[in-house]
């Protein structure tokens, strides 16, 4: 058996162990592994009839390959956020350029199945979020045996408590506010703290938990200003040291705002965020006169090696998925379910994204985490 394996969309600490584990796990079972790299957009780019494109795109696999790729983050394959479904003309390669007509997108899944076939490929392992697993999905729904792994630090996959890259991103968020407070209080100023997330406010919320922040403003939560800013005045008036923390998710809005985005959209309709924390932290200053920190933590929540938690995930999925995928299993996604390692259909994508609980978990009035009952929830609370 020949097993494809792909990363996709934003990179996260634990991707290189997984890869890792599926090549060794599937060479002690006597099958071979093709990396395909930049994600899909290898089924996209990859010519037949151009041997060379193939090289350039696909990266075979086995134990030597891979004997120290698991020291380090990110993903070796390479990313991107292709969808070979949606291809805008202007990304469309030059030897499909005849099939480029009419308006963008072009779906060239036809040839993405032509691309499968020509490399030999007999099961696919995709380890992405809800947007590249959607793409696995299609996949399987095309007859192509797929056994996806989720992965992203927003840890919003409907189907699974827990994915790859979630535990090292607040890790990192908790160290970054801990070492933030030094500048924070000896200049006597409100911090905020932009963190990553679009749809979910988990990481925010988990990050603020961990840390102890003052205020923690969520995706799911429309905040409004003054409120906050005079929660966050009383806030630095009674900390001895005079200084006042929140974080903020970047997909998070102002009441009667919108989502600040830049860009044009990606291939799974997604603009670039980023900037509310310093739309906040103007707004706050202006209403509290206090001087303000704005700290994007961005990418720094997703660089650098795995933590001890996502390393154990990773190994444990790949584990899963290359058994799954070597006896014969297909549409299903390796999962946590109560503390419990499974696999669930990969049609959970479809439900879309996975949200905080905000009424077991957040203190609407307060704009704070408030965590009503533990007993019964899984590690991450929800």
């Amino acid at each position: 058996m020949r097993i494809g394996i792909l990363t996709g969309g934003g990179d996260v600490p634990g991707l290189n162990p997984c890869i890792k584990t599926v090549v060794m796990r599937a060479a002690e079972k006597g099958h071979d592994v093709l990396g395909l790299r930049r994600g899909w957009a290898a089924l996209v780019e990859v010519n037949p009839d151009d041997p060379d494109t193939a090289a350039e795109y696909t990266m075979p696999l086995d134990p030597s390959a891979v004997r120290t790729v698991d020291r380090s983050g990110g993903t070796f394959l390479h990313t991107s956020r292709t969808n070979p479904s949606k291809v805008a003309t202007k990304e469309v390669p030059e030897f499909l350029a005849d099939r480029a007509t009419g308006d963008d997108p072009h779906d060239f899944t036809d040839h993405a199945l032509k691309v499968l076939e020509h490399l030999g490929i007999d099961v696919l392992i995709p380890i992405g979020g809800d947007d590249t697993l959607s793409y696995g999905l299609r996949l399987h729904d095309e007859g192509v045996p797929v056994v996806a792994i989720p992965k992203t630090m927003d840890n919003d996959v409907h189907g699974t408590d827990y994915c790859i890259g979630f535990s090292t991103a607040v890790t990192r968020g908790v160290q970054f506010i801990h070492n933030l407070r030094t500048s924070t209080g000896s200049h006597e100023r409100i911090a905020v703290i932009e963190l990553f997330g679009r749809y979910s406010g988990e990481t925010s919320l988990i990050t603020a938990y961990l840390a102890g922040v003052d205020r923690a403003v969520i995706s799911e939560v429309p905040v409004d200003v003054n409120k906050l800013a005079a929660l966050l005045a009383a806030d630095k008036a009674k900390n001895p040291s005079n200084y006042a923390m929140v974080t903020i998710s970047e997909g998070a809005v102002l009441e009667g705002g919108e989502m600040v985005l830049s860009g044009e959209a990606d291939a799974y309709g997604h603009r670039k965020l980023g900037g509310i924390g310093m739309q906040l932290g103007e707004e706050l200053k202006r209403l509290t006169g206090h001087g303000i920190i704005f700290q994007q933590v961005a990418y720094l929540m997703r660089s650098g090696s795995p933590d001890s938690l996502d390393l154990m995930v990773a190994n444990n999925y790949a584990t899963m998925a290359t058994d799954l995928a070597t006896e014969g299993a297909s549409g299903r996604m390796v999962a946590l379910r109560g503390g419990t390692y499974t696999n669930v259909p990969i049609s959970v994508t479809r439900e879309g994204v996975k949200r905080v609980d905000v009424d077991e978990l957040y203190d609407v009035d307060q704009y704070r985490p408030k965590i009503r009952h533990v007993g019964g929830k899984p590690m991450f609370l929800y």
